[in-house]
């Protein structure tokens, strides 16, 4: 019922819904033949989410404003294990999230899995391919909707401009895990790689008059996590440093450019029985080498951080709150020296982003569930295109936002 009400919403969501029953059909395939096989060496996952949004203020979503079903997420994957030491396993997703992130199918990860070492407190796997970026709190679980802790995570950390390069990249990734009888246990990951851009990614972050080529140069992160013996409590630490770069077309109206990035992270979380609590504070280095002209030259530190909690009020419902900040300029937390600068071509209020979100999850069925949001939010530094921020279709200081999504999975 709710694709029917989704495809008599808006004729152009056609092509997106044709792309989402493919995806549909493969997700039941793979569930029937991994049902027709014995051999469980073969693992087959799937989900379907599909929901409405509506953005009052600014164009996180659509540029018109209008309630959207833009929230769309489809996906399958599987692994095979091919011996004790060796297994494949790759994701494929369809997603359409408006202005969020660039609409389509694309391979979230597919990698070989190598157990290098494993004895009763070392545990060493070392990841090749397209492989799955482990280092946040919640970076490994983003991709999956029904095991995120809400439909939109914090833009802060989450960003969801950056979803596509932030989710994984094409190198080496590796994972060690240390188990004390007396400290607790111990979590590291690192990896080292580079993701590809496509035109689309390229506007979505730069803007629609871009008409040259980004590439991504390098992304290396690493991240430790600890937990005490018997402690409901873990904490962890991470660093992220990447390079892009924009290479100009001979009709462009920008010039080369450079843009480093460089991240530090501390997070918590709690599970309890009933209450979970989780929060993550990160320091952002930016530097942008020319492209606006070859002269140019900017270098600032952001500073985003949120606090979150949940409580499992029974077997069916839960309740989500969350706080967050973000300051694209630590040294300018209002934006009024963004707008001194650019002599009020960028209004403050792009220098920040701040959101209050409140939301539930209810549980229809044990592979069924129906989120529901709400957020408040001030400022608008943390919507797409980065770089060039459109102030004509985000001309509001506060704005506000809802969402409703079903997910099924199995």
């Amino acid at each position: 019922m709710l694709m029917f009400l989704i495809f008599q919403y808006n004729v152009n969501y056609m092509i997106r819904i044709r792309y989402a029953f493919a995806f549909v059909a493969m997700l039941f395939i793979g569930q029937v033949n991994g049902q027709e096989s014995n051999n469980e060496a073969w693992q087959v996952h799937g989900f379907v989410a599909q929901g409405l949004i509506d953005v009052d203020g600014s164009s996180f979503v659509n540029n018109d404003g209008a309630l959207s079903a833009e929230l769309t997420e489809i996906g399958i994957n599987g692994s095979y294990q091919l011996n004790d030491y060796v297994r494949i396993t790759g994701q494929a997703v369809y997603l359409d999230g408006g202005n969020r992130y660039v609409e389509g199918a694309r391979i979230d990860y597919a990698l070989l899995d190598f157990g290098v070492f494993q004895d009763d407190k070392w545990l060493v796997n070392l990841y090749l391919g397209r492989f799955k970026n482990n280092n946040w709190l919640y970076s490994s679980t983003r991709d999956v909707p029904h095991a995120r802790p809400s439909i939109i995570l914090p833009q802060s950390k989450y960003f969801d401009g950056f979803r596509d390069i932030a989710m994984g990249s094409d190198g080496i990734s590796a994972k060690v895990v240390y188990s004390s009888e007396n400290y607790g246990d111990f979590d590291f990951y690192f990896s080292y790689g580079s993701s590809s851009l496509e035109t689309e990614d390229v506007k979505l972050l730069l803007g629609d008059l871009v008409k040259g080529k980004g590439k991504q140069r390098f992304d290396a992160q690493a991240s430790l996590y600890w937990q005490p013996l018997f402690s409901p409590w873990q904490l962890g630490v991470s660093l992220l440093d990447s390079d892009f770069y924009y290479e100009r077309a001979n009709s462009d109206l920008y010039a080369d450019g450079l843009f480093s990035f460089q991240q530090l992270s501390s997070s918590f979380l709690y599970e309890g029985e009933k209450w979970e609590f989780s929060g993550e504070i990160t320091q952002s280095k930016f530097t942008q080498n020319g492209f606006y002209f070859e002269e140019y030259s900017r270098g600032t530190t952001g500073l985003g951080a949120y606090v979150q909690s949940r409580f499992q009020y029974n077997n069916q419902l839960s309740l989500l709150a969350r706080v967050e900040k973000f300051y694209a300029d630590e040294k300018d937390k209002n934006g009024s020296q963004l707008e001194k600068n650019t002599g009020g071509a960028v209004p403050s209020y792009f220098g920040y982003q701040n959101d209050i979100t409140v939301g539930s999850s209810f549980m229809l069925a044990d592979n069924m569930r129906v989120d529901i949001e709400h957020h408040w939010v001030e400022g608008t530094s943390r919507l797409t295109p980065v770089i060039s921020p459109n102030k004509e279709l985000n001309n509001q200081r506060r704005w506000s936002m809802w969402a409703v999504q079903f997910m099924y999975w199995f």
